[in-house]
Parts: structure tokens; C-alpha cells; sequence
């Protein structure tokens, strides 16, 4: 099997995401809400769901703004996470594929995680070869005289 070609890709805050966030977010309200309405009276316990919404819905909001923003590298071998004039050695596994968008967690060898939004749009250019890149056996250590994973 051959490696996946080198490739290098932007990272940045995901439109996609903040959407979807915002979207919980709403269903969250619109929950409480009726609720409410449904409830004979307005009551401490209707003014903790709004209050738990709330925290939930900042929460979800200072993450995304806070969100990981690098470059993700592979050069054939290994991967990089470049973040300003940082660079970590680790390795992305695939938490949710949808085709044009990528939610990959990011394992660095010191054991830390980080979750990172990817988007074909970002550059677009160079997503197919991401994608291979992401889905590419290469590096994965296998014992000698073992089947992959993937067939055991």
C-alpha cells in the first residue's frame, strides 16, 4: 500500500459548527418554552431550564469562538498540528464524516485531545488529498505477521 501524498490544511472557527450550535441552542429554548406553557404556573423549576439553557447556549458559544485554529500536516509519514509557532506531533481520528465537512480529534503525543472542524471550502484544492490523507492506513503500526485491524 502506498502513503498518502503530503499535504498541509487550514484550520479555522467552522461556520457548520456554529450553526449547529446555535440550532441546539434554539431547540434547547424552544423546549423550555413549552414547557412553560404547558406548566400551570411559571415556577422556580421553569427559571432553572431557562437559566441552564442559557449557561449552555455561552458555554457552547465561547468554545466555538475559542476554537482551535492551525494547520493540520501530513507529510507522508507523520502529522502535525501547527498553532501559531507551536507544533505538536499526534495523530487525527475521525469522529463524524460528512463529506464536505470533517470533525476529526486530534491525539498529540503528550496525550492531550482537541477537536478540530474541517471544511472542503476552506481549501478546496486540497481536500480530496486531506480526506486520503485522514483515511490513509500509513503509520498505523501493525506487528508483523498480523492482519490489520480491520480484518481481525
Amino acid at each position: 500500500m502506498h502513503a498518502a501524498p503530503s499535504v498541509s490544511y487550514p484550520v479555522g472557527r467552522s461556520a457548520f459548527a456554529g450553526w449547529a450550535l446555535a440550532g441546539l441552542g434554539l431547540l434547547g429554548l424552544a423546549a423550555a418554552v413549552a414547557w412553560s406553557l404547558q406548566a400551570d404556573r411559571f415556577g422556580w423549576p421553569q427559571a432553572v431550564a431557562f437559566a441552564a439553557v442559557l449557561a449552555c447556549g455561552a458555554l457552547a458559544a465561547a468554545g466555538w469562538w475559542r476554537s482551535a485554529r492551525g494547520v493540520l500536516r501530513w507529510d507522508g509519514v507523520a502529522w502535525q498540528w501547527e498553532e501559531g509557532q507551536q507544533v505538536a506531533s499526534g495523530r487525527p481520528e475521525i469522529a463524524l464524516d460528512l463529506q464536505s465537512r470533517l470533525l476529526l480529534r486530534w491525539l498529540a503525543q503528550d496525550r492531550r485531545s482537541r477537536w478540530l472542524w474541517l471544511e472542503g471550502r476552506s481549501d478546496a484544492s486540497h481536500w480530496d488529498a486531506l480526506r486520503r490523507a485522514v483515511y490513509s492506513r500509513a503509520g498505523t503500526p501493525v506487528p508483523p505477521g498480523q492482519p490489520p485491524a480491520a480484518e481481525q
